[in-house]
C-alpha cells in the first residue's frame, strides 16, 4: 500500500465533514499535530444542521446505520461512544407504503422481519427473505475486510479468496435479478433494493454485489442520535478537540501550497499560510482538485466522472401529526424501473415519484417547539447534468410535493407549515457538491474500488482526499471509513492509531 512519504507530523485537515473528523481522531490519536480548517462555524459538512423558528434540521443523512465505525473513531483516542452520544435503535428501521394501500414494516430482527413479510406477502415470501438474508450477510464477510475498508492501489490488490467467494455467490450478476431471485413480491424486491439509488444506480444496471447496502440499514439496523444526526459530527469534533486537535471554523481555504511537486500546507481567503507536512482534503474530491490544486494535478479520469442523481429535500416545521407515519417512511409509486430510467437515462423528473419521509421528532421531540412536528422530505431527482433550471422550476416543484404529499394521505400539509427551507440541486452545487449531487459520482464498475479515484493524489506528493468522492465510496459508514483508510495512507496500514495516553 503506498503512504505519503516522511514527515508527515503536522497535518492539515480541510472540512470538518465526517470524513475528515473521522481522519482527524486517527491521526491526533497517533500523534500528529492537526488542524481542522472549516468554512462553516459548525463541524459536519453535508451532516449540517439548521434552526428556523424553534426548529432544529439536520440539513443531510437521516439514516445512520454501523455505529460501531463512530464507536472505533473515538476509541483511537481512549473514548465512548457512550460519553458523547446518545444513540438508539429506530424501529421499524422504514416503513414502507405501496400504492395498493398495503405497508411493510422493515425490521432488523430477523425473526420479526420474517413474520412480517408472511403477514403481508405470504409464507413462501417470508422464507425467500431469510434466504436472501443470508446472501447479503455472506456478501458483507467477504466486501468488507477486502474491498471496502482497504486502500487498494490496483486491480490486482483485488486478487484475493474472497474475491472468488463473491463470484461464486453471484454478487457480479445484476441486483435486480438476484433479489427477484428471492424475492418474489415486488413490494419486498423495491423494500430491499431501493438502496442501490444511493449509490447512483438502478438496481437494474447495478452488480449484486452493492445488496451489501441493504445490510447495512436492514439487517444491522438504524439508529437515531438524541439531539438529530448533527449530534454525531458535534460528538467527533468535540472528542477531537479534547485530545489536541485545534478546530479554525468560519474560515475558507482557497488553496492547498505546493512546493517542488509537494504540498506544504494550505492559504485561507485571508491570505495566512498554514503550513504542514501533509493535507488531507475533505470537500468533495473533483471539486477539492479544481478550486484548491495546481490544474495540471487532476487526473484525467476525474475529469471524465459520471454523477449520482440529486434529490429535491423540503425541510419542514408543521402543526400537524400524522399517526400512520414511523420514523422514516417510504412511498412507493406505481412506477419502478421507468423510475431509474426517468433519472439516469433520460434526466428527468420522475412522473410518479417514490417519497422519503422522515418525522424526526416521533423519536425526540425536543428537535421543535411545544406541539410542533418536523419532516424531512427527499424527493430524488436527476442532477444538473440534466438541463434543468431549478430557479425557475424550484418553486412549483416544491407545490407539486406538497400536493404529492398530501395524495399519500398527509392530510393538511401545506396548510399545516410553518417554517420551511427547500434544498434543490441547484443548492447542492452551491454547497461544494459536483454536478448538484450528494451522492457524488456513482458506482459504476468503472468508478468503484480500485477504479474510483484514489484516497492519494497521483500528481502532488502529500495530499489525501477523505469523503463520498473517493474509495469506499458514499453513505455515513463508507464516508467514516474514508477517514479511517485517509489516516492509514499517512500513518501506515499496521498502526495503532490509539492516542500514547491509553497506548
Amino acid at each position: 500500500m503506498r503512504t505519503v512519504p516522511s514527515p508527515t507530523d503536522r497535518v492539515v485537515v480541510v472540512g470538518a465533514g465526517l470524513a475528515g473528523l473521522s481522519a482527524a481522531l486517527r491521526l491526533v490519536g497517533a500523534g500528529r499535530e492537526v488542524t481542522v480548517i472549516e468554512r462553516e462555524h459548525v463541524p459536519g459538512g453535508r451532516a449540517g444542521i439548521l434552526e428556523l423558528g424553534g426548529y432544529r434540521f439536520d440539513t443531510g443523512p437521516t439514516v445512520l446505520t454501523m455505529p460501531d465505525l463512530i464507536a472505533d473513531a473515538l476509541d483511537c483516542v481512549g473514548e465512548r461512544t457512550e460519553d458523547w452520544l446518545e444513540l438508539e435503535p429506530v424501529s421499524p428501521l422504514y416503513r414502507a407504503f405501496y400504492p395498493d394501500g398495503s405497508t411493510l414494516d422493515v425490521k432488523a430482527d430477523r425473526g420479526e422481519m420474517a413474520e412480517e413479510v408472511r403477514r403481508v406477502c405470504g409464507p413462501a415470501e417470508a422464507h425467500g427473505y431469510l434466504r436472501y438474508v443470508e446472501f447479503v450477510s455472506r456478501l458483507y464477510r467477504y466486501e468488507m475486510k477486502d474491498f471496502i475498508d482497504r486502500n487498494v492501489d490496483s486491480p490486482a490488490g483485488l486478487l484475493t479468496p474472497n474475491l472468488a467467494r463473491l463470484a461464486a455467490v453471484g454478487a457480479f450478476r445484476r441486483l435486480a435479478p438476484k433479489v427477484n431471485s428471492y424475492l418474489h413480491d415486488p413490494r419486498t424486491q423495491r423494500a430491499l433494493s431501493f438502496q442501490s439509488m444511493y449509490a447512483g444506480l438502478s438496481p437494474y444496471n447495478a452488480l449484486a454485489l452493492y445488496a451489501v447496502i441493504a445490510y447495512m440499514d436492514s439487517v444491522a439496523g438504524v439508529f437515531f442520535p438524541k439531539g438529530g444526526m448533527h449530534a454525531v459530527p458535534q460528538a467527533l469534533a468535540s472528542a477531537a478537540a479534547k485530545h489536541g486537535v485545534v478546530f479554525r471554523y468560519g474560515e475558507s481555504v482557497t488553496r492547498v501550497l505546493v512546493e517542488h511537486g509537494r504540498a506544504v500546507g494550505v492559504e485561507t481567503a485571508s491570505g495566512e499560510r498554514v503550513e504542514a507536512d501533509v493535507v488531507v482534503l475533505n470537500p468533495d474530491l473533483p471539486v477539492a482538485y479544481r478550486e484548491l490544486l495546481p490544474p495540471s494535478a487532476t487526473p484525467a479520469k476525474v475529469k471524465r466522472l459520471r454523477y449520482s442523481p440529486s434529490c429535491f429535500l423540503m425541510l419542514t416545521g408543521s402543526t400537524q401529526a400524522y399517526t400512520r407515519t414511523a420514523h422514516h417512511n417510504l412511498h412507493f409509486g406505481r412506477a419502478w424501473r421507468e423510475v431509474f430510467s426517468d433519472l439516469i437515462d433520460r434526466g428527468r423528473l420522475m412522473a410518479d415519484p417514490s417519497v422519503l419521509v422522515t418525522n424526526p421528532t416521533r423519536s425526540d421531540p425536543s428537535l421543535a417547539p411545544p406541539g410542533g412536528h418536523s419532516y424531512y422530505v427527499l424527493v430524488p431527482t436527476p442532477n444538473l447534468d440534466a438541463g434543468l433550471d431549478w430557479e425557475v422550476l424550484g418553486p412549483r416543484y416544491r407545490d407539486e410535493v406538497v400536493a404529492r404529499l398530501e395524495g399519500l394521505g398527509y392530510v393538511g400539509f401545506g396548510d399545516a407549515v410553518e417554517v420551511e427551507h427547500v434544498t434543490t440541486p441547484a443548492d447542492w452545487q452551491r454547497r461544494g457538491m459536483e454536478r448538484g449531487s450528494p451522492f457524488a459520482s456513482a458506482h459504476s464498475f468503472l468508478q468503484t474500488g480500485p477504479f474510483r479515484p484514489s484516497n492519494l493524489a497521483p500528481l502532488v506528493e502529500g495530499v489525501v482526499f477523505a469523503g463520498s468522492g473517493t474509495q469506499p465510496g458514499v453513505g455515513v459508514p463508507m464516508v467514516l471509513l474514508s477517514g479511517r483508510l485517509a489516516a492509514e495512507r499517512i500513518l501506515g496500514p499496521d498502526r495503532s492509531y490509539r492516542s500514547r495516553a491509553v497506548a
